[in-house]
């Protein structure tokens, strides 16, 4: 599927969830938001960069631990309001060490 950021669906605040899921082993190790300019970042530099709630800010994943996920595909659902960016972990993906933010911490 070709990927373009004209076609996503961002909801009234500019948002985009995106489901991040190994490549390899195909476990969903977060969910993450992206505006449009994090979302052309992230293509553009081929590893994850989303927009944080929290902190109303940029975030490029990896950026201060390390542990970037590497973008090896990206696609979106049949609404275009969701994004799915199949990546290679380098490093844990949960802040608490975990390879996945899901299970038991």
């Amino acid at each position: 599927m070709s990927f373009s950021l004209d076609e996503v669906a961002f909801d009234g605040s500019g948002l985009v969830p995106v489901i991040v899921q190994d490549v390899k082993t195909k476990t969903v190790l977060m969910l993450g938001y992206a505006n449009k300019q994090t979302l052309q970042e992230t293509i553009e530099l081929g590893q994850l960069v989303f927009f944080s709630r929290s902190r109303n800010s940029r975030w490029h994943k990896g950026e201060t631990s390390g542990n970037f996920l590497q973008l090896e595909e990206i696609s979106f659902d049949c609404d275009r309001d969701s994004v799915l960016a199949l990546v290679t972990p380098l490093g844990p993906t949960c802040h608490q060490g975990s390879d996945s933010c899901f299970g038991d911490h």
